[in-house]
């Protein structure tokens, strides 16, 4: 029997699969997450972490990793050449063979994709935009924050949310039906208690309050609230950007093009109005014809896929 591995690895977690000759999955664990950029020691850091993952799950299965015949990886922070060749050279070093580095929006590609050729835009704590065309050349867009123009992950519609009410409330700005909806979820009823939710939003509770703000944004949304959906507008708008760039940079073949969708903003959240919106704005962009894919299973079976089709 041969094993193969699948590492999706995140910001906040890392997820680990080991499958046989059939696809299945053998064993799963999950640690921490193991994008450098977030460690104090880097990549030292971050190796570490993935190795120590890669030794638990197979021994769960009651395999080493010498009975491990491939193994994949997609790694956030992995964006460029000198990123890939450190982290590749610290896994050598702790004694990993046969594998292979790519950064994790490429495998939500060959998750989701029906042909291995797609474009896959996630939207979760982060934005990126990750493409692999019918000829195997990969272009990765988008993943640098403000730098490179990102809109429509969880921190930015979070941020953006706290600013709309920050502005209604301090500055007499136009309303959203977004304040009256968070002074309710978080029990406050003054600005100076809504001030002092930013000590959440930097401490332990963060994650609590910016889902709360997430959860408020689309249902005010749905709700028609004008300021927030002039923000959709935004998302929708640099999403068509995004995937009309790789339809335009790339070689898709076939009469349809594949679109991936990935992240808890575009498959977890009730945000059908922006996807609505983000396929109107990528027909208007774009003349070529498109297929919207909604990721229903973990993006680590994009490596088994990947493996299959490309180093079994």
């Amino acid at each position: 029997m041969n094993y193969y591995i699948g590492v999706d690895g995140g910001g906040t977690k890392t997820e680990y699969a080991l499958f046989d000759d059939n696809k299945k999955i053998v064993a799963t664990i999950k640690t921490a997450g193991s994008n450098h950029e977030n460690y104090e020691r880097a990549f030292d850091e971050a190796s570490e972490i993935i190795w120590d993952g890669l030794n638990k799950l197979v021994s769960k299965a009651g395999i080493t990793l010498k009975d491990v015949r491939f193994t994949l990886m997609g790694l956030a922070g992995i964006d460029h050449l000198f990123q890939y060749e450190i982290m590749s050279n610290k896994l050598k070093a702790f004694g990993l063979e046969n594998f292979e580095i790519f950064n994790d929006g490429f495998i939500v590609v060959k998750a989701g994709s029906e042909t291995g050729a797609a474009i896959g835009y996630n939207c979760g704590t982060g934005t990126c935009c990750n493409a692999i065309d019918s000829t195997g050349k990969m272009l990765q867009l988008a993943g640098l924050g403000d730098f490179s123009g990102d809109v429509g992950n969880g921190h930015w519609i979070a941020i953006t949310s706290f600013k709309l009410i920050y502005d209604e409330v301090y500055l007499g700005l136009q309303k959203t039906a977004m304040t009256q909806m968070f002074y309710d979820e978080f029990k406050i009823n003054s600005r100076e208690q809504f001030i002092g939710t930013l000590a959440e939003l930097e401490g332990e509770n963060a994650e609590k309050y910016i889902m709360g703000l997430i959860d408020i944004f689309f249902k005010a949304a749905n709700t028609g609230d004008k300021q927030v959906l002039e923000c959709i507008e935004k998302m929708a708008i640099r999403g068509a950007e995004l995937i009309t760039a790789h339809t335009n940079q790339l070689t898709f073949s076939g009469d349809c093009i594949e679109v991936v969708l990935s992240g808890s903003i575009h498959t977890k959240l009730p945000s059908d109005i922006y996807i609505d919106l983000l396929k109107k704005k990528v027909s208007e962009k774009c003349k070529r014809t498109f297929k919207f894919i909604k990721l229903d299973k973990p993006p680590v079976t994009g490596c088994v896929n990947w493996i299959f089709q490309s180093y079994r």
